[in-house]
């Protein structure tokens, strides 16, 4: 079998080749750069905690370590404080790190990966399918043909990969923009992210905007000011002045000292990929989605993209067709994209309003600072990792199903788990290996070695229906999980996402919620070898 051509060895195309090693499916990652990411310490991502989680389990890498965990976050309005958050074990922040390291990260762990080859000098200029394969073309000093099972585009906003299969990509140019900085400063918050709106030493109305400051390890900080409309240069000398007069503010007296270390302008596009797959090819990241306003991070959703996308192609590199799985892909991720791009620009013009109806209803502010403050942490409406509740995949008419605190088609809570080994480990953990994961819940395992209830109660029953499922599975235990009565079980994709809460061991639906979230797999690939016979 030929291995899946990824286009485009960003943070995107990266995660996915690691994602598709760690089930045993190789890939190429066409590279059109050298294999080197200049450093750029104000361009930097934030992390959701378990997108964080994914790209640590993929790179063994301990990304916190070069990033910051935010203490807090605090809100201002003029001079007034909005909002203040603490965060907590329970409530984690996100991680903040600039994208070169993460990035600089993944290609470590793919120099690692044997099943993964990096073709850097690579562009891609021309590619062909039919039912059996990809071939594609780079030129550069090695340029060549490659054959491929499946083709990925993770090449950007000017896909290459999109162009070349004609979709469509619709939506805004220039929704906002952002001049931004990274510099080395001591600010009156140690490690708290900052969201100041219409500060004083701006003159009031459309021009009066807001600044972002968000910590970066080792005293450097991100600054972002919202630009008003248009297409004004942003020149050194007006950036400089930003910095002076913000700095100034801040400290409520002179500019105190900094030490400048990148700039840039951020510009906002909102656009959506008409068509996610076309048949073997498939887009994923800034190749299928651009979003930004309102602190939402596409990057985040771009690794989100990889990870569905991972799981799914595995089984069918390995066994054959799983065309049902593979356009649950579209139907999944392009709907939670569509979502939050639909939420952003409905309360873009609002949020972003000089004036009007906040001057003279109460609470007004303070519940768009609310609504700011869920984007740029990563919750609530415009920020919230979305949940397939409507997915082909889901299963239907379960007799045994059951409602817990996670909705099926979200992520699930990660709880601490008895491995099939004995040892105790996070539910997080086993995720992205290709299996499904069967949890039961069994309040007072813990406290007992594994062999005195491995064999007892319910567990023989649940072994083998975990065994007798149509796709590999492994059986976790937990004490408990937010919601869920005792000896319930839980389904779990391999990307974390709920399939399914049951009462009990049931296994004709844990059967079938197995089989429809594979889309059906085992009936589809009885048709496919029906057909192949019939042709034969």
């Amino acid at each position: 079998m030929d291995p899946v051509i990824i286009v485009g060895a960003g943070p995107v195309g990266l995660t996915l080749a690691l994602a598709l090693a760690r089930q045993e499916v190789p890939s190429v990652v066409l590279d059109e750069g050298p294999g080197k990411d200049e450093p750029r310490p104000a361009r930097t991502v934030v992390l959701r905690e378990d997108t964080a989680a994914l790209l640590e389990r993929l790179t063994g890498a301990a990304l916190g370590d070069h990033g910051t965990r935010w203490t807090g976050w605090r809100s201002l309005r003029r001079r007034q404080v909005m909002s203040e958050i603490d965060f907590t074990a329970d409530e984690p922040a996100p991680l903040h790190l600039a994208q070169h390291v993460l990035t600089r990260a993944l290609r470590a762990a793919v120099a690692d990966q044997p099943l993964v080859e990096l073709a850097v000098d690579s562009r891609l200029d021309s590619m062909e399918q039919e039912r059996s394969g990809v071939t594609a073309h780079t030129r550069g000093p090695k340029g060549t043909w490659w054959r491929g099972s499946y083709l990925v585009g993770c090449d950007g906003p000017r896909s290459t990969v999109r162009k070349l299969q004609d979709i469509r990509f619709p939506g805004r140019t220039a929704v906002e923009r952002h001049a931004v900085a990274a510099l080395r400063a001591e600010l009156p918050w140690e490690g708290q992210a900052l969201l100041h709106r219409m500060p004083p030493w701006r003159p009031s109305g459309p021009s009066a905007g807001e600044v972002t400051a968000r910590p970066l390890p080792d005293g450097v900080w991100r600054l972002d000011w919202l630009l008003p409309p248009g297409k004004d240069l942003v020149t050194p000398e007006m950036l400089v002045a930003r910095i002076r007069e913000t700095l100034a503010g801040w400290s409520d007296g002179p500019t105190p000292a900094y030490d400048l270390l990148d700039t840039g302008v951020h510009t906002v596009h909102h656009r959506l990929a008409r068509r996610w797959r076309a048949g073997r090819v498939f887009l994923a990241g800034d190749a299928a989605h651009l979003l930004g306003a309102l602190g939402t991070q596409g990057l985040d959703e771009g690794l989100r993209d990889a990870d569905n996308l991972a799981w799914k192609l595995a089984p069918a590199w390995h066994h054959g067709p799983h065309d049902a799985l593979l356009d649950s892909y579209q139907a999944e991720r392009r709907a939670v994209v569509a979502a939050r791009l639909r939420a952003a620009d409905q309360l873009l013009p609002v949020l972003r309003g000089g004036g009007g109806l906040r001057h003279y209803v109460p609470g007004v502010a303070r519940g768009h600072d609310a609504l700011l403050t869920d984007g740029h942490l990563g919750r609530g409406t415009l920020g919230a990792p979305g949940a397939y509740a409507g997915s082909p995949l889901a299963p239907r008419h379960l007799e045994a199903e059951i409602a817990v605190d996670t909705p099926p088609g979200a992520p699930v809570t990660d709880v601490r788990v008895t491995a099939e080994d004995g040892s105790f480990v996070r539910l997080r953990d086993r995720l992205g290996r290709g299996a499904l994961l069967v949890v039961l819940i069994a309040p007072g395992t813990g406290v007992w070695d594994r062999k005195h209830w491995v064999s007892a109660g319910v567990m023989p029953r649940l072994a083998a229906a975990v065994t007798a499922l149509p796709h590999p599975a492994e059986l976790l235990v937990a004490e408990e999980y937010p919601g869920a009565p005792a000896h319930s079980v839980l389904l779990v994709r391999p990307d974390g996402h709920l399939v399914t809460a049951l009462s009990g061991v049931r296994p004709a639906d844990l059967y079938a919620a197995a089989e429809a979230t594979l889309g059906g797999a085992a009936k589809e690939n009885e048709a496919t070898a029906e057909a192949g016979s019939a042709m034969r």
